[in-house]
């Protein structure tokens, strides 16, 4: 059924709808008219049978705001070309404030580059933009591809968006290690579940109605700290963390509750709060063996 999610290339269409509603927003974090191309009526008819909008609009309108300002902050720092890798129905090459002979290369699925292809025929990117279809979970094409791509820049960023969770930790492991091996890819950012939210995931409405077609398999351990020693065992070591709880209350977007939920977390202690401010977030990653320490 078009309202499901069947394969795990169906979530980009499921989150873009939420791209879509922070656009119409008068306060928006971000305006991405082109999602609302891309999605149609699959991206509404998904999120509708997923459930819980408010939380998930929350949640990737601040996962959005929080990437696009890791890059841009990244090009100013030097990074002269970008590889999205599982793109999905990202638009930043169209809406980002990006150089015209900046570099831009977005690699997924072949059905997911055909269908943006042609969407976006008439639509004018930014910059250079590449779209090249492969499937990452394909050991020799992966690293072929991460060798040739290597080749492109010479200060380049990796972004893997809302795609580790649903990779395998050897998947992820095996990611890592390509992705240190290449000389100039300098920098990655990668998404970041503790395992406070794991816990609570497991037993989301979410998670079981993914777990079908696009389950949730990335979990490096139970304590806080075995993420960053996950990937300081592949070469990676945290730059930066920013997480969502926290950059939404600086915004003035805190976590989103009913109103009973609100008057509690009014009054309640900031230490019973940060586990559910530092959740989730996103990491900038750099190269290093150095396991840094995750506060929560």
């Amino acid at each position: 059924m078009a309202e499901q999610i069947a394969h795990v290339s169906d979530t980009a269409f499921w989150v873009a709808w939420y791209r879509w509603l922070e656009t119409q927003r008068k306060d928006a974090l971000f305006h991405d008219p082109l999602a609302g191309k891309l999605i149609g009526d699959r991206g509404r008819k998904l999120a509708r049978h997923m459930g819980i909008e408010r939380a998930m609009a929350w949640s990737m309108s601040l996962r959005t705001y929080i990437i696009d300002s890791y890059i841009l902050e990244a090009i100013a720092g030097g990074v002269d070309c970008v590889i999205n890798l599982g793109a999905g129905l990202d638009t930043r090459p169209y809406r980002l404030d990006l150089k015209p002979d900046f570099l831009w290369i977005e690699v997924d699925f072949p059905n997911i580059i055909t269908f943006k292809n042609e969407t976006l025929a008439d639509d004018q990117p930014v910059c250079r933009l590449e779209r090249i279809p492969c499937d990452l979970s394909q050991d020799t094409a992966r690293k072929a591809l991460l060798a040739d791509l290597d080749k492109r820049g010479r200060n380049i960023l990796v972004l893997t968006e809302g795609v580790i969770p649903y990779l395998t930790n050897e998947a992820v492991a095996a990611l890592a290690k390509n992705l240190n091996e290449q000389n100039h890819i300098r920098h990655w950012i990668t998404d970041y579940f503790s395992p406070f939210f794991l816990g609570l995931a497991a037993r989301g409405a979410i998670v079981k109605q993914l777990q079908k077609n696009a389950p949730f398999r990335f979990n490096p351990g139970a304590e806080p700290d075995d993420w960053p020693r996950f990937f300081a065992a592949c070469g990676w070591q945290i730059d930066r963390m920013r997480f969502v709880g926290e950059e939404g209350r600086k915004l003035g977007r805190d976590l989103p509750a009913n109103w009973l939920m609100r008057m509690m977390m009014r009054y309640a202690k900031e230490e019973r709060l940060r586990p559910y401010r530092r959740m989730n977030g996103y990491a900038l990653l750099k190269k290093g063996h150095e396991a840094i320490p995750i506060e929560v």
